[in-house]
């Protein structure tokens, strides 16, 4: 199977060539981030300008109603009511003023309409782009897109999970499974947030930084050796994990919120998944290439729906308005595609514990940037927002609506040998050109 990069000139710098300018350059540069950056052939790569992706991924599914696709007034409509927006004649939820005034940058698909209607089953075809077919795992997206457009050279993780709450229902089990799928471990992603943090990471003091390269080079040179000799794909996957936990060693401060600027905190929020949001920027801007950000499943509001969102939704509001700003403020929006949506919808009605349940049939999401036309409103729900009754969108549609946004050729055919036929977005299933830029 060949392995792509995103084909950029400037992505030539080995990791074999990055360890021996590290040493040439300063003999802490291998243990310090910042010490990256005064080599000036990574300074150069990391900063490269190439498409980046920020998944918002918010787990359990929020409402349509109390986000993007308000029915005020109605008998689904809920308590909240809808505020124009700085897009003439659409509106949102009163619980998102902020998103409200930078619509003109957002795109809201409000027509998607899937299959699954439970957690687990939804968060496979979300964010994998297709239900499962077992005994093959499909990659999930960011491994598709670190695969495309990271560069396995750099010791900065392409792709990234920053998951503060790891406890939660069917998420809890989605994410012990396989990530990368057939493309291999060296795609998959770092785990970050919460209880899963990067210790260890500092080498004895006892050894020196020469010595400490001289065993690595040995530990590669045998560990390929074994890899090549036995065909053994274990020891290809532990030698790029090894890879990737040493690249880690020279940048673990990224991961570090205290690091991150007193009065940026203080914007985006002192909950965990606007710092997590925040520190996914940070990420981005110093070289990952796809970071999602998850938290639980907050979202899931099967009692309590409107006071729960109450409290949930104005956090994304500030969450992505901050996100958006940033980006463009650092030019960077053009080239940072944001996404923030759950597995599917919530009911129009109310249950018995004043929770909405489960709804794939008609719901929303919105991204930003990164290939994406802003200020689109795609598609529409019928008055009690019961069912789509304009611009249909799959789980497909949208995924290669991604992948076009990104460059990225949706309908490629995985180079699987013994394997049936997959391609990255099945069915030829057509991207939302009216999303595109």
């Amino acid at each position: 199977m060949t392995k792509r990069g995103c084909g950029s000139p400037e992505h030539t710098l080995h990791r074999r060539l990055f360890l021996q300018g590290g040493m040439a350059a300063t003999a802490s540069s291998v243990a310090s981030f910042s010490g990256l950056f005064s080599i000036p052939a990574f300074a150069a790569n990391a900063k490269a300008s190439g498409k980046k992706v920020i998944l918002l991924w918010l787990c359990g599914a929020p409402s349509q109603f109390e986000t993007w696709d308000p029915k005020s007034g109605t008998e689904t409509g809920g308590p909240f009511r809808s505020i124009p927006t700085a897009l003439p004649g659409v509106h949102v939820s009163e619980l998102m003023p902020r998103c409200a005034t930078i619509m003109d940058k957002l795109a809201v698909i409000r027509s998607m309409k899937t299959g699954p209607s439970e957690h687990f089953q939804g968060i496979d075809a979300l964010t994998r782009g297709d239900t499962p077919r077992p005994p093959f795992t499909r990659p999930i997206l960011g491994s598709v897109i670190a695969e495309q457009l990271g560069d396995l050279d750099s010791p900065v993780p392409q792709f990234v999970l920053l998951d503060p709450c790891p406890e939660g229902n069917e998420f809890k089990s989605f994410k012990a499974g396989n990530w990368a799928g057939w493309l291999g471990a060296e795609y998959g992603p770092i785990r970050a947030g919460g209880d899963y943090s990067i210790p260890n990471l500092d080498k004895l003091e006892t050894i020196s930084d020469l010595d400490h390269e001289d065993r690595e080079t040995l530990r590669q040179f045998l560990s390929r050796k074994y890899e090549n000799d036995r065909r053994s794909e274990a020891a290809a996957s532990y030698n790029a994990a090894f890879n990737r936990v040493r690249g880690l060693m020279s940048c673990a401060p990224l991961f570090d919120l205290e690091q991150l600027p007193k009065a940026d905190r203080e914007r985006y929020g002192r909950g965990a998944f606007s710092q997590h949001a925040l520190q996914a920027r940070h990420l981005i801007e110093n070289g990952s290439t796809f970071v999602m950000v998850a938290n639980g499943m907050p979202w899931d509001n099967h009692v309590f729906q409107h006071e729960m969102h109450q409290m949930l939704v104005p956090e994304l509001d500030n969450v992505l308005y901050q996100l958006v700003t940033d980006l463009k403020d650092r030019d960077m929006l053009d080239d940072t595609l944001v996404i923030a949506m759950g597995e599917f919808g919530r009911t129009p009605w109310l249950n018995e514990a004043r929770g909405r349940d489960h709804y794939p049939n008609a719901w929303s999401l919105a991204m930003a940037g990164g290939g994406i036309r802003g200020g689109v409103v795609h598609g529409a729900t019928d008055s009690l927002g019961v069912e789509v009754v304009d611009g249909v969108a799959d789980h497909r549609n949208l995924f290669s609506t991604i992948f076009s946004a990104l460059g990225i050729d949706p309908h490629h055919e995985y180079e699987l040998p013994g394997l049936p036929t997959f391609h990255r977005v099945e069915g030829k299933a057509v991207a939302i050109k009216e999303l595109l830029v």
